[in-house]
């Protein structure tokens, strides 16, 4: 047995299906297929039903599952750990980054990061915050940039920045004139919002709800840049980022209004796992972040 098994075993766990599995191994399907009978042979135990299509692990097969889990994350750590024999800020670093932060975020930080650490070889991923969590607490990726919310509590966090959220409203309306809006003044109105899964809905949610307003629940967006279509045909109006709003504040048939009285904003944070020996690495790499976001966002006041 070692440690290539364990990978294969997982990642079919995870896939559920061993063409797919394969591909995520980077290996051929009967070499994945061969490793785990092998596996098999070698423990004396049935870690698969092979009687139909499906991948079905027996009960034992979902132990030793769950302990190739562990093991691989021990694994992950004791890199790490190797890792600091050499420059603190070089070698892989594996990015995860949510949605409605990742597209708008990079073009800014991305060059700071190349220019300050020029040995570290960035990996970027982008996904749900529930998909981040569960790649993070696996070890697929180093550290996460999301919004703070509950999910994340169990993690190490560094606060960032703290990006407001302005009032988008269609050159029509209007409250296209205004440089600013009140939020007491959106009671009674409907806003458009992201759909379930997107924790920029919660988060909009909570300050349109504490000024007497509701969700348009005709529609719900799956991106920042479809509710940004639909304010521009004039179908709602929305809560955006900042980091998502043009410099202009006029663009595309969308007028960006400041919102106050309260300002709606998110606190965006770095997380890691609380067992990471790369703490330095993290909290250098969201110093860079935050210098280059300190002209855009608020900073967070310690």
């Amino acid at each position: 047995m070692n440690i290539r098994d364990l990978e294969y075993l997982v990642a079919l766990s995870e896939h559920q299906h061993f063409r797919k599995a394969a591909e995520a191994c980077f290996v051929s399907q009967p070499t994945l297929s061969g490793q785990i009978r092998k596996l098999e042979d070698e423990l004396g135990v049935v870690l698969l039903e092979r009687t139909s299509r499906k991948v079905l692990f027996t009960d034992a097969g979902m132990q030793l599952v769950r302990q190739a889990q562990k093991v691989l994350m021990e694994v992950k750590v004791l890199e790490e750990m190797a890792s600091q024999q050499g420059e603190e800020m070089s070698g892989p670093l594996h990015i995860g980054f949510i949605p409605t932060i990742g597209p708008y975020l990079l073009p800014h930080i991305v060059p700071a990061i190349k220019q300050t650490f020029p040995e570290l070889e960035l990996f970027l991923h982008e996904a749900q915050t529930h998909q981040l969590v569960q790649q993070l607490d696996e070890g697929k990726l180093d550290c996460i940039i999301v919004a703070s919310v509950k999910e994340t509590e169990h993690f190490k966090e560094i606060p960032l920045y703290l990006e407001p959220m302005l009032l988008a409203v269609p050159e029509s309306h209007r409250w296209a004139s205004e440089s600013e809006i009140g939020m007491p003044e959106l009671n009674g109105e409907n806003l458009l919002m992201l759909a379930d899964g997107h924790c920029l809905r919660d988060q909009a949610m909570g300050f349109c709800f504490a000024a007497g307003a509701n969700e348009d629940t005709r529609f719900r967006a799956t991106s920042l840049e479809t509710l940004r279509n639909m304010v521009a045909a004039e179908t709602g109006i929305t809560l955006l980022p900042k980091l998502a709003v043009p410099k202009s504040m006029r663009r595309d048939g969308v007028v960006y209004i400041n919102a106050v009285d309260p300002e709606p904003q998110r606190l965006v944070t770095l997380d890691y796992r609380p067992g990471s020996p790369l703490r330095a690495r993290y909290e250098k790499l969201s110093v860079t972040i935050a210098s280059a976001l300190k002209d855009v966002c608020h900073p967070v006041k310690n």
